[in-house]
């Protein structure tokens, strides 16, 4: 399906190809679906879902949106597309923190003008949490900016293009004829999706955002409240690190003690002794 060896490579491979999009999409997403797999398994059932960037695919996939096997299949479609458009337009991406998202948007007007290079938001992860994406001119200006004025961290980040944002129109382009190929159906529980920050009603719409995602900000935190508005007993993350979670501990009115991050066993016991207390 892939054309090589998923696992060898996780196992084996180098750092480096690792970190290519190519290779660290599909693995992403079959580690994070054979987390919740885990989950499942273990009694949890979903009520709705989201995830942040490709973790759509992830969530549409626990959703019975797609199978498996088409959803790993698009996952590697949508890797090569978005590495070959960084290889043709090499970028960069980097954390702005302690800034809101109004500062943030006016720090890239800026650092275009100063630059001529090109660099605006992308995620919009917490009210003070913001990643910026684009040329890397336009980006480490604008994280010139950002230190002079102030904020409490800027943080380039280890990734290989410049994604969300123009950058990724061709991108965009090449996956859309695998979209829109792709056998999708409705989820089988509310997927939230980022680009709208709307529970998928049709398929068209699934496609649509999907495809637009490639250029689209991830309005991750808008989609984390949606997703906590729904009061679940408790918020999952499924990953091998915490990315989510702590993003999710800090939204009003979320209990600390009701979102996990689960990666391992050891995980799903912290998960299954939570939901014992909950039904004592």
């Amino acid at each position: 399906m892939l054309g090589y060896d998923l696992l060898a490579l996780v196992v084996d491979g180098d750092e480096a190809r690792l970190r290519d999009t190519r290779i660290s999409q599909p693995a992403i997403f079959t580690a994070n679906v054979a987390i919740y797999r885990a989950v499942e398994a273990a009694g949890f059932t979903p009520i709705v879902s989201g995830g942040h960037s490709f973790g759509e695919f992830c969530s549409l996939t626990i959703a019975r949106a797609i199978g498996f096997d088409d959803a790993v299949a698009l996952v590697h479609e949508r890797g090569l597309a978005m590495g070959e458009a960084a290889d043709a337009s090499p970028g960069a991406m980097a954390a702005v923190i302690g800034f809101d998202q109004a500062t943030v948007e006016k720090l890239c007007a800026e650092a275009r003008a100063a630059s001529g290079a090109r660099v605006d938001v992308a995620n919009l992860n917490a009210p003070v949490q913001i990643v910026v994406s684009g040329d890397e001119a336009g980006v480490n200006e604008l994280c010139e900016l950002a230190k002079a004025g102030g904020a409490k961290r800027v943080v380039m980040l280890n990734v290989s293009g410049a994604w969300h944002s123009e950058l990724m129109e061709p991108a965009m382009r090449r996956f859309a004829a695998h979209i829109e190929k792709a056998p999708f159906t409705l989820p089988a529980f509310d997927v939230i999706g980022n680009v709208e920050v709307a529970p998928y009603r049709n398929i068209e719409d699934i496609r649509r955002c999907l495809i637009a995602s490639l250029c689209a900000r991830v309005r991750w935190h808008e989609t984390s409240v949606a997703i906590a508005a729904r009061k679940p007993d408790l918020l999952v993350e499924c990953g091998a690190t915490p990315v989510l979670a702590p993003m999710l501990k800090r939204i009003d009115g979320v209990s600390s003690d009701r979102v996990f991050h689960v990666a391992d066993h050891a995980g799903v016991e912290r998960l299954i002794a939570a939901g014992e207390r909950l039904t004592v």
